[in-house]
């Protein structure tokens, strides 16, 4: 659970309003590439968003990507197709979102007896050093046999820190710096950790990190690709 990924996203396009603003990117055709690597800087997963739909009402709009989950030989362990939403003065994705599926799919698709809750994270638009966002969370329950297996995950404390330049492969990047705590129970056991994410107006993360209750990084994702 602890590989929970932030969904991010790229590059102002057209046919959209007041685009700039957002943290996500608003051109259909838009593609970028996620790199996960462990403790060790060893790749361990990759992550591809391409938008196939814009969708707006006013100034709210509905961006949906498909999202292909790779393994470190970009071979493709999983497809869904997810939805980001732009509502007044905040970006708001389902929690859903971040369970790393391609963990629990089956031939390519995901068990019927699987059950996923959770609320919706939000992200302001215009984000101040130093403000308190709302706590998130996201449950699973997955029935396999006589193992009902229950997995949760509560994200706290979600704070903006500061804007600072982020390097990745993809580029260089002004970024906000959202840090929070997170605290994972799998079949009653609870992990703590905390989150660092760094998100770009107009792209979406470019980097984040996870690391231990000791505060030891325990691995880290950055955009690689930006097309």
């Amino acid at each position: 659970m602890k590989k929970m990924l932030l969904l991010a996203l790229l590059l102002i396009g057209t046919n959209m309003v007041k685009a700039q603003e957002t943290f996500f990117p608003t051109r259909e055709g838009t593609e970028l590439v996620y790199k996960m690597f462990d403790k060790k800087d060893k790749l361990i997963s990759m992550m591809r968003y391409t938008i196939t739909h814009i969708r707006t009402d006013g100034d709210d709009m509905e961006i949906t990507y498909q999202v292909a989950s790779m393994n470190s030989k970009e071979e493709i362990q999983y497809k869904e197709e997810v939805t980001i939403y732009k509502k007044g003065d905040k970006m708001i994705v389902d929690m859903g979102n971040f369970i790393n599926k391609a963990a629990f799919q089956q031939d390519g698709e995901m068990p019927p007896n699987i059950e996923i809750t959770g609320n919706q994270m939000e992200i302001p638009i215009s984000p101040q050093p130093g403000t308190l966002l709302p706590d998130a969370k996201v449950e699973m329950a997955l029935k396999m046999g006589f193992i009902n297996l229950k997995l949760a995950t509560n994200i706290t404390n979600r704070r903006v820190e500061k804007v600072e330049d982020i390097s990745v492969p993809a580029g260089i990047f002004a970024c906000y710096k959202f840090t929070s705590d997170v605290t994972s129970t799998v079949m009653g056991k609870k992990v703590n950790s905390s989150l660092v994410e760094w998100y770009a107006k107009g792209i979406g993360v470019i980097k984040s990190e996870n690391y231990d209750k000791q505060g030891k990084l325990e691995s880290y994702m950055v955009l690689a690709e930006l097309k």
